[in-house]
């Protein structure tokens, strides 16, 4: 997809016309390319549309199913000579391709007059930036390693809010003993290893969890490996058949759990959203934790915007623009409060965040306690080939741990 993309935009830049070219006029006008479709989602992007139109200016909306669809949205209107203006990503190591390419716009000088380096956190900085420019602009913080339980069921099945594995386990058991489902989980193979992430935590300590999604391929073959893929494999015993959860998403996991149909979820903080959109309530109906082992811990997902390289007349503008109103303070709350996650900025007051926020907000604030998450860690392709091996061994009983781990190390030797 890189060289694809790479191609189709010098090819559909040198061929634009200046007839071709859209012109806003007085107002600036962007289309966004997004997938942030499910309830929550939807509530937190209508916070960026309503602020941009509130400006003056005109938003065409193009949702996608999800990051894959959006880069196959955004490479074929390249191809086609009409790159969109702005385009929902994630900041991480393997966004950095994208600048890497020359595809985007920088939008350094917005960032530079705003002073972005004194309010967004120094990680996040350096994920935005790439080669001392920034090409970003960041509208959240997400952690994935939450642990989501169902108040009504922890109360009927007589089980704590589970501290660690073997408390997992035991309320999994008492759960299941209850004639209710014990993990909510959706369809798509990313889910579970969210799950993996944890547990990887858990069994290799802070050290070698970063070595190892930083893609040290020696630790795949360490015994604690074995021990993990274990773990995983029986926690799906506790999980609907793949038959009966393929064509579910996560927000119907979350649905599930918000409900007191399933017992719990391991899942990022967008979960929270996704339960406050459908009037859950935390410490009503539902508890949050962080998953056993990984309490020192914050697995650090950004969620951004970034800017397609385009000829149309204006939108080199709208797009900084953009930028300026994403990283607007009030816009930064309202967002996150509908995202279920944490602003970028850290001087917001935090009185408007609730018990799970503030947790969240304090991890942050402990800089140690940044991770970066695996799916941020990783470059796409390898995390992708992760992602893909993590996920048919948890969905097929056949395959071994030690055949998992084989085909892990070959994920990450193959660069």
């Amino acid at each position: 997809m890189k060289k694809m993309m790479q191609i189709a935009l010098a090819a559909a830049l040198a061929a634009m016309s200046p007839s071709e070219q859209a012109v806003a006029g007085d107002k600036m006008a962007v289309d966004v390319v997004h997938f942030w479709v499910s309830k929550s989602e939807a509530a937190a992007l209508d916070v960026f549309r309503k602020a941009w139109i509130a400006g003056g200016n005109q938003w065409a909306d193009v949702p996608a199913e999800n990051k894959v669809a959006v880069q196959r949205i955004v490479s074929d209107r390249i191809a086609n000579g009409y790159a969109p203006s702005v385009m929902q990503w994630n900041a991480n190591e393997g966004s950095r391709e994208l600048p890497e390419m020359g595809i985007v716009q920088d939008i350094n000088d917005v960032a530079t007059a705003d002073h972005w380096r004194d309010f967004i956190p120094a990680t996040v900085f350096d994920r935005i930036s790439y080669q001392g420019k920034v090409y970003f602009a960041p509208t959240n913080i997400h952690a994935e390693n939450w642990l989501w339980t169902s108040k009504t069921i922890f109360n009927q099945a007589g089980a704590r809010t589970p501290t660690t594995w073997d408390e997992i386990f035991d309320a999994a058991e008492k759960i299941k003993a209850s004639g209710h489902l014990p993990i909510a989980l959706g369809g798509t193979r990313w889910e579970i290893s969210l799950i993996f992430n944890d547990i990887i935590y858990h069994e290799f300590g802070p050290d070698d969890y970063t070595r190892l999604m930083s893609g040290d391929a020696s630790l795949v073959q360490d015994p604690r490996m074995i021990a993990s893929l274990k773990m995983l494999s029986r926690l799906s015993q506790y999980v609907e058949p793949l038959e009966t959860r393929k064509n579910k998403t996560w927000a119907d996991a979350t649905a599930a759990v918000g409900k007191g149909d399933a017992g719990m979820q391991f899942m990022g903080d967008w979960a929270k959203g996704e339960f406050v959109a459908r009037g859950y309530e935390v410490d009503r109906d539902f508890n949050c934790s962080l998953a056993p082992g990984t309490a020192i811990a914050y697995f650090m997902v950004i969620d951004a915007f970034a800017f397609p390289l385009t000829n149309r007349e204006g939108a080199a503008d709208a797009q900084r623009a953009f930028a300026r109103m994403v990283l607007d303070r009030d816009n930064q709350v309202a967002f996150s409060r509908f995202k279920g996650s944490l602003p970028v900025r850290t001087d917001v007051d935090p009185a408007g965040l609730d018990r799970c926020g503030k947790m969240g907000l304090e991890m942050i604030k402990a800089k140690n306690r940044e991770v970066s998450a695996q799916s941020q860690a990783m470059p796409s392709q390898m995390s992708e080939g992760w992602i893909g091996v993590v996920g048919d061994f948890f969905n097929n009983g056949t395959i071994t741990p030690q055949e998992a781990q084989k085909r892990l190390y070959e994920v990450l030797t193959q660069r």
